[in-house]
């Protein structure tokens, strides 16, 4: 039967100049399941959305090569064309980005969308841009449906959606099983303390609407760039209520910012996160 969980690689936790065969040759040495694309708000990554279909054919080649697949995708492109925008421009840009991501999803065999919980980032947000961000996420949905491909919001560092309370509030009025929530263990770290509340009460919150979770250290204010043990995240108790909520699937989210010594950083938080997952199955 092999491991009861599958355990993914950020993407930006590598130098962004690797190809993507050196990037998943990485993630296999460091002992890695899979890898997590980013379409993020840069035009570089935005690009990867119109990859012609010979580029993406070749890349699900080397993924069967070194045996490493791409299996999820942070989409924080919706940053800056979020759903809820008053500029009909930039509503519709994100609708095609959607759209795009969710081909992309089908074509290499991603199975999971992790969606930016926003729904302005560069505007206010108000009334009117929480009620287009929900009529735009029930297309979302419906496209979604149609490919088969799961979307989870990321709870984020924003008000808007920062515990996975306030994620379940969309997912149930949108009200389709392919809009789910995966959280960011950092964020609602840092949201439960601020809020003066319990993380873990949180987490149950989305009890049979968790698809997966970013494993991410936080200190209070601070939401990126904190390395693993540095910070104030209980991995161990997150990890523990998350796999008895359902969570199979764990994603390692830090960054690469410059340490000529990356490829430790990557066995270090593999190590480290496979120690507690593997705690969680003592019987398998």
């Amino acid at each position: 039967m092999g491991k009861a969980y599958t355990l993914g690689l950020y993407e930006k936790s590598m130098p962004s100049s690797l190809s993507w065969r050196e990037k998943l040759q990485a993630a296999k040495e460091a002992g890695f399941d899979f890898v997590e694309i980013s379409i993020d708000e840069t035009e570089e990554k935005l690009k990867r959305l119109d990859m012609p279909m010979e580029e993406r054919l070749n890349l699900v080649q080397t993924m069967n090569e070194i045996g490493v697949p791409i299996r999820t995708m942070c989409l924080s492109g919706h940053r800056k064309y979020p759903l809820g925008s008053n500029d009909p421009k930039i509503c519709a840009r994100g609708m095609e980005i959607m759209q795009k991501a969710i081909q992309l999803a089908e074509d290499l065999g991603i199975r999971i969308i992790q969606l930016a919980g926003y729904d302005v980032y560069y505007e206010d947000s108000t009334l009117e841009t929480k009620k287009r961000f929900l009529q735009n996420l029930k297309k979302a949905a419906h496209m979604a449906e149609k490919a088969g491909v799961l979307l989870g919001f990321e709870t984020m560092e924003t008000e808007f959606m920062n515990t996975v309370e306030k994620a379940m509030k969309y997912v149930t009025l949108v009200d389709s099983i392919y809009l789910n929530v995966y959280p960011d263990i950092g964020n609602i770290t840092n949201a439960a303390v601020s809020y003066k509340t319990d993380v873990l009460e949180d987490l149950y919150i989305g009890k049979g609407r968790l698809v997966a979770m970013h494993l991410k250290e936080t200190v209070p204010g601070k939401f990126r760039e904190i390395p693993f043990g540095t910070g104030h995240v209980n991995f161990e108790q997150a990890i523990h209520t998350a796999w008895k909520l359902g969570v199979r699937k764990f994603v390692t989210e830090f960054w690469y910012i410059g340490n000529p010594n990356w490829k430790d950083d990557l066995v270090f938080a593999h190590n480290m996160f496979s120690q507690i997952l593997n705690r969680q199955n003592p019987a398998a």
